[in-house]
């Protein structure tokens, strides 16, 4: 019975994140929730204060010892659920989240004989979007190199497994889904996992960006509080320890294209899983693939016999829940009014629904993937019910020797007719070909009329 609370909560739950896929989506709730953003905030505020005191230039506040240093970031560092409890109580007084957390930080300082001299620094000459566009920053880098990118490469290693593992298996194209020259099944997997790659290092190239720049980006209280400092490189300097570029031109806000370029970035890569999910569902429709069996598992309610491909449909589901929150990011974020608007705010803590719902649809997809295997006797059937595929390479070496009108004639034959592999052979036994070039066309069958799919399907 210890579970009934939980249970409860996860029926109770307005977003199936939160619910039915919570379990899916645990690594990213560190980083987006309500906790993770006040978590990052508390990074940037103790950070701003530690370098604001390294500053020879302001020497109303000294650089701290090793032992305030060391409690300034056990403060950040050692942040619980319990502290950001307390802060949303402060922010009740407050109704400012940001300011909030200030109060939090001079609260646990105030007691502290050689930091509270300092507790005026904390949040010195920033604006609320001083700290939040670089806790956004910092979110989005921890979630990219320790959530999206390892889970988008566990998929891109299954798919290249794969490819190579079905690299030789004959498969028959259908282009317009009509029947076109054979493929492989690794050739069209290695296909996917190629653009994949692509995708995923666009995903790792796109740069974080982040400003400290004041209430419009020029410094100003900066400059009448220290005139001698020279804040745009103190600025840079502060930015770049966290990891993030600096942007040394921006309104209030920092302008969130970087944020819409990995909008950009993970609605591509969410949209190859689109792809791929729907080839698939028609693939198994087809009886190209067989889905493995489980134990207890129901396909219809009322019809026993059905193996549906659930994975395969939960996943393209999700991506396309991502996809348009996603879309709505890259249009939205970059556009504010005038210096500044707080529609981005609201928007921006919608990042961790995007992602959890793109997690959601590559476990989904994961599963879906292994629970196939392939149908050799059902893929042989149709590449031998095929013969007209070979109509390609039959005008193509005819072309070759200058046989007259061979794409012509080969579409007389072959055109809403159906092609026999007697039929197709006793053509080209009347062609004027060389004897060596007659005997390859001969032999060749459409389950071997496959190119250059299988080297290319290892080589990924």
């Amino acid at each position: 019975m210890t579970d009934a609370p939980k249970i409860e909560a996860a029926l109770l739950a307005l977003s199936p994140l939160d619910g039915r896929y919570a379990s899916k989506v645990d690594a990213l709730r560190p980083i987006f929730s309500e906790y993770g953003l006040i978590h990052a905030r508390m990074k940037v505020e103790i950070e701003w204060l530690i370098a604001l005191a390294d500053e020879p230039g302001i020497p109303e506040l000294p650089a701290f010892d090793d032992a305030s240093r060391t409690r300034l970031r056990a403060l950040a560092d050692s942040f619980s659920v319990a502290d950001a409890a307390r802060v949303k109580a402060i922010e009740r007084t407050t109704n400012h989240d940001v300011k909030a957390v200030e109060y939090f930080i001079k609260e646990r300082l105030r007691d502290d004989v050689a930091l509270a001299p300092a507790l005026e620094f904390v949040h010195f000459a920033c604006t609320s979007e001083d700290i939040n566009n670089l806790s956004y920053a910092l979110m989005l880098a921890e979630a990219r190199q320790t959530v999206l990118l390892p889970a988008l490469d566990t998929l891109i290693r299954t798919l290249r497994a794969m490819a190579h593992a079905h690299a030789a298996q004959p498969l028959l194209s259908r282009t317009h889904g009509q029947t076109a020259s054979p493929t492989t099944v690794g050739k069209e997997i290695a296909n996917v996992v190629a653009r994949l790659q692509r995708q995923g290092e666009a995903l790792g190239s796109v740069a974080l960006t982040g400003k400290i720049n004041g209430a419009v980006g020029n410094y100003n209280a900066h400059v009448v509080a220290y005139p001698d400092v020279d804040w745009p490189a103190f600025a840079q300097r502060f930015v770049e320890s966290l990891g993030i570029e600096f942007n040394p031109f921006t309104t209030q806000i920092e302008p969130h294209d970087c944020v819409a370029e990995i909008s950009d970035v993970h609605k591509r890569i969410n949209t190859i899983g689109i792809d791929l999910c729907r080839d698939v569902w028609g693939y198994i429709s087809l009886g190209y693939f067989r889905q493995a069996l489980k134990e207890g598992e129901v396909g219809s309610s009322t019809m026993p016999h059905k193996v549906n491909p659930i994975d395969f449909e939960n996943a393209e589901g999700n991506f396309g829940i991502a996809n348009a929150l996603f879309e709505h990011f890259a249009a939205k974020l970059p556009v504010s009014r005038w210096q500044r608007d707080l529609t981005d705010s609201t928007v921006l803590r919608a990042l961790g629904t995007a992602f959890g719902h793109t997690l959601v649809a590559l476990d989904a997809l994961q599963r879906g993937l292994g629970k196939l295997s392939t149908n050799p006797e059902r893929l042989a059937a149709d590449l031998d019910a095929s013969w007209e595929v070979l109509a390609e390479a039959v005008q193509t070496v005819m072309r070759r020797h200058g046989l007259p009108n061979p794409y012509e004639q080969l579409k007389a034959l072959t055109r809403g007719q159906g092609i026999t592999a007697a039929s197709m052979q006793a053509f080209v036994d009347g062609l004027d070909l060389p004897d060596a070039d007659k005997a390859r066309l001969r032999a060749l069958v459409p389950g071997s009329y496959i190119g250059l799919a299988e080297r290319l399907a290892r080589e990924v």
